[in-house]
């Protein structure tokens, strides 16, 4: 029996080609998370939230004791909406490199303030 740790890359994304997707986000190295390696992470689910998402996300904040006149614009709240779109704890997000979580708070507020 070996003692080494197998090494596991997980890429969590819907089953959309990555060239199909402007919502996949690939990290700039890869990223270790609860024993599991991930490369990239896939928002698509963006497009299914909905204005209760948004309230919970401030109701969590406002757990959280962070007080803010721009909570859609926090890390905390950009955590907690992209945990709940990819299907991951806010803990992922808050682990990322500033390099990474930046990317992923640049598309998910994009998305809120993009035009159509």
């Amino acid at each position: 029996m070996s003692n080494a740790t197998e090494k596991t890359t997980v890429t969590a994304t819907p089953e959309t080609p990555a060239a199909e997707s402007d919502t996949l986000i690939k990290f700039s190295k890869p990223y270790v998370f609860e024993g599991q390696t991930y490369t990239e992470i896939d928002l698509a689910g963006l497009e299914n939230l909905t204005a209760r998402d948004m309230i919970d996300a401030e109701k969590y904040l406002f757990k959280s004791g962070i007080i803010s006149p721009l909570p859609d614009q926090t890390s905390e709240y950009i955590c907690f909406i992209a945990g709940r779109v990819a299907g991951q704890p806010v803990e992922f997000f808050k682990g990322l490199p500033p390099k990474d979580i930046t990317r992923v708070k640049n598309k998910v507020s994009s998305f809120f303030y993009g035009e159509d």
